[in-house]
């Protein structure tokens, strides 16, 4: 501490001193002095040289302030490295120019612009201090200038003064009026430094001139460096001239990438487009595509090369570009079908299902085996929560394949499947592409799901889209309107699913294969809720197998009275509401085990919402008992008919549709025909009103399964004979009284044994649809078949004892 207090002693002292010697200063008497000091950046100061910089380091600022007060003299020396904030001794040239003030200017931001005059070169000896400013020990430094000019040197000076001249001329940064003023020193040094000054050439090169007091030494250099530069500035005007004059395609783009690149580091932008076009360039030959496809992307890719990175154009003609190498081309998934894998995968999914499971084996046997997937395409249809979709999945998994899914429920933009032209903006690839990029290879299971529910607008018809997608002949150069080249889709597998083929473009329906997914039973619904609901719900809520246990009687139930579907969605749903009430009073209560049985089911979820033993009670007049199909399963359709006397009129209520209407009418036109034979009045349909009525009025109701049904219930009423009620039936008629076949007979069995109803008549060709059903169901009903209404009159009707 006490060194640093002497030292600023004699800092102090020595200002005194020169303050009072401020008067008696001569600048011309003075060989050795000190003066205070300013590193420059990226400047030289040579003598006889006015001109003005900027400054605004504190101690560049303290020692102009010093030289103010003083004398006004300053010494000027180049920094080593213009980048270097605070400059040590070591970070500057100790040459440089002693210089004077002539003016200074305070600008805005703590910083001063200065104008200061070269007087003569000097040597820094000694560096006194540093702080607060850098104060040096200077020697003035004299050229060696003979009295009279040698012819060396008078040559020098003509040689240079032509190669300035020329310099002039080719650069177009100086004024030409700089040589007339070279031009009139006769001084040699005077005449070096000012050429010197001029020139654009590096902070060393000029800091080799300023060091160098030898006259003629000092001309050769500047002779060099003139030469040097007059040749650079002529090979860049070279190039610039050949590039406009369009001399080659090579060398104008390698010119105007060097400009681009030049412009990107100024204007801090980091990216290099060169190498991003080089490595795709790589990747693009590693694809190893067809010709036509490799010349078009390798001429969009050297496309985008000379594009502005920033533009609009770019960053569409990018996307397109990375979509593009994205793309599996090549990449497969490998592996063989190990069918008795897959059997097993699917049978660990999926209980029941016997024949879909079946008939997927098949499917996968043959493709095992022609190692081709030229055929139709699988189209599971069945009513919603029957595992169409959990089948596809399962599928992937057998063959260990990718899977990818994709909905077309209300889908009506054709741009979905295809993709968009890239001349819209925001354009992008179709759902399919797309969908492939994403699961990297080009075989992956690919399901469509709900392609019943596609739909059609002014955008396009996606329907008419998909028979490209999903023929075999035609997908393998499938055509993306984004990618403008062909995709083959030969090596995917498409499956689809629906829930009804009626709504299913013809076209499209004529590329699948159609596998029916019918609805559980009321025992394959127990067995799954045991085996894979109840197992899954109880984990998804934080419950242990200890926790929750249902009984059988209680899953009968909520199958029976809280759910009415085919599937297993709902049931699911219910389940997990029973987890989440246990969950909360485990966490409110003690108690830690929970049983949910028949008596307590209503505790969780309330009071019963169906009922299916609605099928009770005694023989009625004019009632009879339908089966219909509806997309959630089967149903059972209750009849009803009155005969009022009137003037002849059929009223129709409870919103059937068209066939229904017409399937009523057929059967009364039947009844008329055989009316004495019935017993009943030639006249009925003059004189008597008559009202079909099909109960639950605000759900809309058609389909051709409920001619035989009506038809019995009218010929019950007009000869008021009751039907029994422990009988349903299904079927159309014709007006011969011929019961045609029907679809849906699974389902509609199955509503029949889950009403209680033991006895169900069917038309004799749907005699094969029985095997269909489940043989448990089999077991427990009787199977009638009808050839004629009179064999259902027969059964249904009650007969009268004699």
């Amino acid at each position: 501490m006490t060194d640093e207090n002497n030292r600023n002693d004699e800092i102090d002292k020595k200002e005194d001193a020169e303050n009072i010697e401020k008067e008696e200063f001569n600048f011309e008497d003075e060989q050795v002095m000190d003066l205070p000091m300013i590193p420059l950046r990226g400047l030289s100061v040579f003598p006889n040289m006015v001109l003005h910089f900027d400054i605004g380091r504190e101690k560049s600022i303290n020692a102009l302030e010093k030289a103010m007060i003083m004398n006004q003299y300053i010494f000027l020396a180049a920094q080593k490295d213009e980048n270097t904030d605070l400059p040590t001794p070591e970070d500057f040239y100790h040459i440089g120019t002693i210089g004077k003030i002539k003016q200074m200017l305070k600008l805005p931001g703590d910083s001063i612009r200065v104008l200061v005059e070269g007087i003569c070169r000097g040597r820094i000896d000694e560096i006194l201090f540093e702080v607060p400013y850098f104060k040096c020990t200077v020697t003035k430094l004299e050229d060696d200038e003979p009295e009279e000019l040698t012819p060396k040197t008078e040559a020098l000076m003509r040689s240079i003064l032509n190669n300035f001249d020329e310099y002039l001329a080719v650069n177009q940064k100086l004024a030409p009026e700089i040589l007339p003023t070279v031009a009139g020193i006769e001084e040699p040094g005077r005449f070096a430094d000012l050429i010197g000054s001029h020139m654009d050439i590096k902070v060393e090169e000029k800091q080799t001139l300023l060091e160098t007091l030898d006259i003629d030494k000092r001309l050769e250099i500047l002779n060099e460096y003139l030469v040097r530069e007059i040749e650079i500035l002529n090979i860049e005007q070279d190039i610039t001239t050949k590039v406009k004059s369009q001399m080659g395609k090579n060398q104008r783009e390698y010119y105007l990438r060097e400009q681009m690149r030049a412009i990107q580091e100024e204007l801090g932008i980091d990216e290099d487009v060169e190498d991003e076009v080089d490595d795709w360039i790589q990747q693009l030959n590693k694809l190893k595509l067809d010709k036509k496809i490799h010349e078009k992307v390798e001429k969009e890719i050297k496309r985008f090369g000379k594009m502005q990175p920033a533009s609009a154009e770019a960053s569409v003609s990018r996307t397109y570009i990375e979509t593009i190498l994205a793309l599996p081309w090549r990449k497969e998934k490998k592996g063989n079908i190990d069918l008795a894998k897959a059997e097993k995968i699917l049978n660990e999914d999926h209980h029941g299902l016997e024949k879909v499971k079946e008939r997927v084996l098949e499917y996968l046997a043959v493709i095992h085996l022609s190692k081709s997937l030229k055929g139709p395409i699988l189209c599971l249809v069945g009513p919603p929560g029957v595992g169409k979709t959990s089948i596809a999945r399962s599928v992937a998994r057998a063959i260990n394949r990718d899977f990818v899914r994709m909905s077309l429920g209300g889908v009506r933009d054709e741009a979905e499947i295809r993709g968009h032209r890239r001349t819209y903006i925001g354009a992008i690839p179709g759902r399919i592409i797309t969908s492939i990029k994403d699961a990297g290879s080009k075989n992956p299971v690919f399901l469509f799901d709900e392609v019943d529910k596609i739909g059609a607008d002014f955008k396009g018809d996606p329907a008419s889209a998909l028979l490209e997608v999903l023929d075999p002949e035609q997908n393998k150069e499938f055509t993306d309107h984004y990618l403008e080249v062909p995709f083959d889709l030969s090596k995917v597998m498409f499956i689809t699913t629906a829930n009804t083929i009626d709504t299913i473009p013809r076209p499209l329906l004529d590329r699948m294969e159609v596998i029916n997914v019918a609805g559980y039973t009321e025992e394959e619904k127990v067995k799954i809720a045991q085996d894979y609901l109840i197992p899954k719900k109880v984990k998804e809520h934080g419950l242990k197998e200890d926790n929750i246990h249902f009984s059988e009687r209680a899953l009968r139930d909520l199958i029976n009275y809280y759910t009415r579907e085919s599937g297993v969605r709902n049931l699911e749903r219910e389940i997990a509401n029973i987890c989440r009430k246990v969950a909360r009073k485990m966490v409110s209560g003690k108690k830690t085990q929970f049983r949910i049985t028949e008596k307590n089911l209503e505790n969780y979820l309330g009071k019963k919402r169906f009922r299916y033993d609605i099928i009770t009670g005694e023989a009625e007049v004019g009632v009879t008992t339908g089966l219909a199909w509806t997309v959630v399963g089967g149903d059972t359709l209750f009849i009803e008919t009155t005969v009022v006397p009137g003037s002849g009129k059929l009223v129709l209520t409870g919103q059937l549709g068209e066939v229904m209407q017409e399937s009523a009418k057929a059967g009364i036109s039947y009844i008329r025909s055989i009316a004495d034979k019935l017993g009943i009045d030639p006249n009925f349909y003059k004189e008597k009103d008559l009202h079909i009525h099909i109960p639950e009025g605000a759900v809309p109701k058609d389909g051709p399964s409920a001619g035989v049904t009506m038809c019995t219930a009218i010929i019950s009423t007009l000869t008021d004979t009751p039907v029994r009620k422990d009988i349903a039936m299904t079927g159309e008629i014709t007006l011969r009284g011929k019961v045609l076949p029907v679809g849906g007979i699974r389902e509609k069995v199955l509503a029949a044994h889950r009403a209680g109803i033991k006895k169900v008549l069917l038309p004799a060709e749907n005699e094969r649809d029985i095997e269909d059903i489940p043989k448990n169901v089999r077991k427990q009903m009787e199977f009638v078949l009808l050839h004629t209404v009179d064999e259902a009159l027969e059964q249904a009707l009650v007969k009268e004892e004699k």
